[in-house]
């Protein structure tokens, strides 16, 4: 019974168990909590289950021993003897009499035991769990400081080799891809898409969305006109509006809303326009979930805000797929999104405020490259930052790894451009 429990309240789905939920006994409400904590109640049927197969073993051991008399052992002892002459007759008639009970017992475990219960708890899952909810709750709670013990060990045998194991299988899944992906013309563009599903879970919204600096926004006091002006200039199909700055937003325009009056005055109230439901997300949110959030309040665009309530930028459903499938042009985009110049393969000058996952791509690295030295920084000129500690001179130069970095442009305030040179790996 203890052997079945296992496989019955581990294939109850999760429908089931709404379904049980809501029959609201108390059978399915016990069912309910036990399933709830998966990990104790996994650490209590290994405990009973080790118990009951040791006391089987040794009551086993004693029958056998009452069964059958200890001349017979002795008799097979003596006749094993001569071909083991080291061991006495004694030693090896216990020896005899174990190893029947081990291998009579193991037989009888393994097909009455394991294999019986598991098939039938397989197929009558539920109706083997509610026969065994009580119990197993009585016996979860008699062995409480055990399997509490076992939980919080393997939490953290989990935590240490967590890290580990998903490194080795990133790393693995990354070289699968290589060998996978055939090297014909424009596979690159696949292995790309493939990399960047692979590493989709593990992106935060800062890294992809567009910082304030750059941001196009409409301060809500602008004149009509104004407001026409910017939406042509820029192409943007939602700008989001401010009061005053841009850590006050106001809302979003769409700028299809204003379609039907292209040819108002200046004095045109298009605030009236304006959408004020606005999806508001933190830096650190993982861009899956964010696309998920999208998905479900049917949105393109959100404000993002840092740790203090700040306005710091905004990131589009467009950006979060530019993740996977590359970058999307539309007739607005200029022809290159990250300002660079490229001298030739190993020599690159950048824009200071160019993200660092861009110019990884650029540059033809991974996006993880400056993990270990970047700190909090995602852009180019934060990376530079973080490695000398202050605002460098003009033609300082330092170096990480394979790269050189001298700085070619800076002001007072910003470092504007950075002088790459990639070297040959070590």
């Amino acid at each position: 019974m203890i052997s079945g429990s296992e496989v019955a309240f581990f294939s109850i789905s999760e429908s089931e168990i709404d379904e049980l939920d809501k029959e609201g006994s108390s059978v399915t409400s016990t069912i309910v909590k036990l399933k709830a904590k998966p990990r104790k109640l996994l650490a209590t049927i290994l405990i009973v289950n080790n118990f009951i197969n040791i006391a089987i073993v040794i009551i086993s051991d004693y029958i056998l021993r009452l069964i059958v008399p200890e001349s017979i052992m002795i008799g097979w002892a003596e006749k094993v003897h001569s071909f083991l002459p080291f061991m006495s007759i004694g030693g090896m008639s216990r020896t005899i009499s174990v190893l029947v009970t081990i291998v009579l017992v193991s037989f009888l475990l393994v097909l009455f035991g394991e294999v019986a219960p598991k098939i039938y708890a397989n197929i009558n899952n539920l109706q083997f769990a509610r026969s065994m909810a009580i119990p197993l709750k009585r016996l979860n709670w008699l062995f409480t400081p055990i399997s509490n013990i076992l939980v919080n060990w393997s939490n953290k045998m989990e935590k240490r080799l967590g890290n580990v194991n998903n490194a080795t299988s990133k790393e693995e899944l990354d070289k699968a891809i290589e060998l996978t992906v055939s090297q014909e013309f424009e596979s690159e563009e696949e292995v790309d898409i493939l990399r960047g599903i692979l590493k989709f879970g593990n992106v935060t919204t800062r890294q992809i969305m567009k910082n304030r600096v750059d941001v196009v926004g409409l301060d809500i006091e602008t004149d009509y006109k104004e407001v026409l002006g910017i939406i042509k200039e820029h192409g943007y199909s939602r700008i989001p509006v401010y009061v005053e700055d841009f850590d006050n937003i106001a809302g979003v325009l769409y700028v299809k809303d204003l379609l039907g009056h292209t040819s108002e005055t200046k004095d045109f109230r298009w605030q009236v326009h304006i959408r004020t439901d606005i999806l508001y997300v933190p830096e650190t949110k993982k861009i899956d979930d964010l696309l998920k959030e999208f998905q479900q309040k049917r949105m393109h665009i959100a404000i993002v805000v840092d740790e203090f309530g700040g306005s710091a930028g905004i990131v589009t459903l467009e950006d979060i797929m530019e993740e996977v499938i590359g970058d999307i042009k539309d007739e607005f985009d200029e022809e290159e999104e990250v300002d660079y110049v490229k001298i030739n393969d190993n020599n690159f000058i950048f824009e200071g405020k160019s993200l660092l996952n861009d110019v990884a791509r650029i540059i033809g690295e991974d996006t993880e490259i400056f993990e270990e030295v970047k700190g909090n920084a995602d852009s180019l000129a934060g990376l530079v930052l973080e490695i000398v500690g202050q605002i460098p001179k003009k033609d300082k130069e330092f170096f990480f790894k394979h790269f050189r970095f001298r700085v070619v442009q800076v002001s007072k305030k910003r470092i504007e451009k950075i002088h790459i040179t990639i070297s040959e790996k070590a």
